[in-house]
């Protein structure tokens, strides 16, 4: 809805002396924007932009805007989908849009599929044990019918069956992900090592999973003695590296291994700073327990691990990215292509390629091996504050400033979806490790879960207090995880979030409160960022914070 006070900045972003004007005109110049507003609003707005004067901007909503007023006062919650939200073209040339083909699923020949053919092969074993439990519970109730007590066999024989249905349900939820359709890659997929593979399926193999009714361990890294100066953090894939991003232009790795311990001579120590206070454990030593890399000439707004963990890549607001090397504690390549602040920067799930996006409104595709972009996707109307890839890295989803979600094809650099429905700017996205669903949380709060095929929001998630800064699936895609500025990490249960609500959850509005498993409350840590790792432990990292503990 439009309030009074949305009215009043009119005259500040809207005036005829200032650029803003024309770059919003020109936006609208790509089609009609359909704005829905109650009457009490629309006849304010009115009356402003005739007191003011402002012909200018009442020829542009003449032209370029078909409002559709409707009786009644402004409310800050509203049950429409598309409630002004610029799409930059029409609802009809969205829908449009929206009706691409999307192969949503998995890589062929991936390492989780090997690993499930493997596994394959011991259902005839795991047959063979039923049927001989069976046997026994037959036996045990025979000899009940003839007189004697059941004894502890048979609590045992019900214990063991009652552990294998688990077993089964847990299983039935892992093979979400199994029963994803096959798709051939896009893009040239870098070679794996057989040393990291097999670390890789070793992980696998010991993956926990996670239900409903398994939740999951959580690992929490708290930064303290930041002094506000921490823009970002990233947890390593096995959790064994976490990094910070700085206002001084700097970032910071620690290796959870030798945290505590007196680190090694590296390269990049400044002798000058010897004695320093540890903004993770607080501790004064005479050598840093991190290492730090300097290069960038603006505050590092993200950054993120390679999946092997032996690289990774910062963005800042000198508008460039940088690649790091961990093993050598170095710089390896600047990347330039952006014209302003870089907000957000991801690794593809195989490595080797990453996207970023920035002020600039674009995103951008790029590879190691090259410091020019492979793609550039352009078509929001304002920053494009995240990015992050599809499970089978044939796509990449954008959220953005302007409340919308896009997701490009990374072979042709086409939008093939836009998901409308937010009313706040976009901070995080997740995708489901089968490919299928695609999570978005806001400024406000809120929580969508999108299903990719449809282009439709299959259910928001409401429970948080503020800004919804990171996301993350569980690796069978069971559970969901969020972190927020409100100093909380929610579980909520994407098995039941994908389905689509009764209509007595949709009166009595209790379906939110189904889907939240849990929620896991800081001290006073709003939560930067989160992980599962591959044996689905759950990683999260937060910087301390003394005005949310006094608000």
């Amino acid at each position: 809805m439009m309030h009074l006070r949305d009215l009043q900045k009119l005259e500040g972003v809207l005036s005829p002396s200032h650029l803003e004007e024309m770059e919003f005109a020109h936006s609208l110049r790509q089609g009609k924007v359909n704005i829905k507003i109650c009457q009490y609003s629309y006849e304010m707005l009115l009356q402003y932009l005739h007191k003011t004067q402002t012909t200018v901007i009442l020829g542009i909503i003449n032209e370029r805007i078909n409002f559709q007023v409707f009786p009644g006062q402004p409310s800050s919650i509203s049950d429409d989908a598309e409630l002004v939200t610029l799409t930059g073209s029409t609802q009809d040339t969205a829908n449009q849009i929206n009706k691409k083909e999307v192969h949503w699923g998995l890589l062929e020949d991936s390492l989780e599929e090997r690993l499930e053919k493997a596994a394959g092969l011991l259902s005839d074993s795991e047959k063979a044990e039923g049927e001989t439990k069976d046997g026994d519970v037959d036996e045990n109730k025979k000899r009940t019918a003839e007189g004697g007590k059941p004894g502890s066999s048979i609590k045992k024989v019900k214990k063991d069956k009652t552990a294998s249905a688990t077993g089964k349900t847990l299983r039935a939820e892992a093979n979400s992900a199994s029963m994803a359709p096959r798709v051939k890659p896009e893009l040239a997929l870098p070679i794996i090592s057989t040393e990291v593979e097999q670390s890789i399926l070793e992980d696998l193999r010991n993956r926990v999973q996670l239900s409903s009714v398994a939740l999951p361990s959580v690992s929490f890294y708290t930064f303290i003695n930041t002094h506000n100066g921490l823009n970002c953090s990233s947890i390593s894939y096995d959790g064994a590296l976490v990094a910070g991003g700085f206002s001084d232009s700097s970032l910071k790795v620690w290796d959870m291994a030798k945290l505590g311990q007196q680190a090694g001579n590296t390269v990049l120590q400044d002798e000058n700073d010897m004695s320093t206070s540890d903004p993770v454990t607080g501790h004064t030593s005479g050598k840093r327990p991190y290492t730090l890399f300097q290069g960038h000439s603006g505050p590092v707004h993200s950054a993120t691990f390679s999946p092997i963990g032996d690289f990774v890549l910062s963005s800042s607001a000198d508008t460039t990215i940088r690649l790091w090397s961990t093993k050598l504690n170095a710089n390896l390549v600047c990347y330039k292509g952006h014209n302003y602040p870089v907000w957000d920067v991801q690794f593809s799930p195989v490595g080797h390629y990453f996207a970023s996006c920035s002020h600039d409104r674009t995103a951008r595709i790029w590879s190691m091996d090259r410091i020019q972009p492979l793609r550039i996707m352009a078509g929001h109307l304002s920053d494009v504050d995240c990015v992050q890839w599809h499970a089978n890295c044939n796509y990449i989803a954008t959220g953005s400033s302007d409340k919308t979600v896009r997701l490009w094809d990374v072979q042709s650099g086409e939008c093939v979806r836009i998901f409308i429905g937010h009313r706040s700017m976009i901070l995080s996205l997740a995708m489901s490790p089968d490919g299928r669903f695609m999570a978005s949380g806001d400024e406000d709060g809120t929580i969508m879960m999108w299903d990719l095929s449809t282009g439709r929001c299959v259910t928001p998630l409401i429970g948080h207090t503020s800004c919804v800064w990171t996301l993350a699936f569980s690796c069978e895609g069971s559970l969901l995880a969020s972190g927020s500025a409100d100093c909380t990490v929610k579980l909520w249960d994407v098995t039941s979030s994908t389905k689509p609500p009764r209509t007595d959850e949709n009166k009595t509005g209790t379906a939110n409160r189904l889907r939240s498993l849990k929620t896991l409350p800081t001290k006073s840590t709003p939560v930067y960022s989160l992980r599962f790792s591959r044996r689905n432990l759950l990683f999260a990292a937060g910087a301390l914070s003394k005005s949310a503990s006094t608000a």
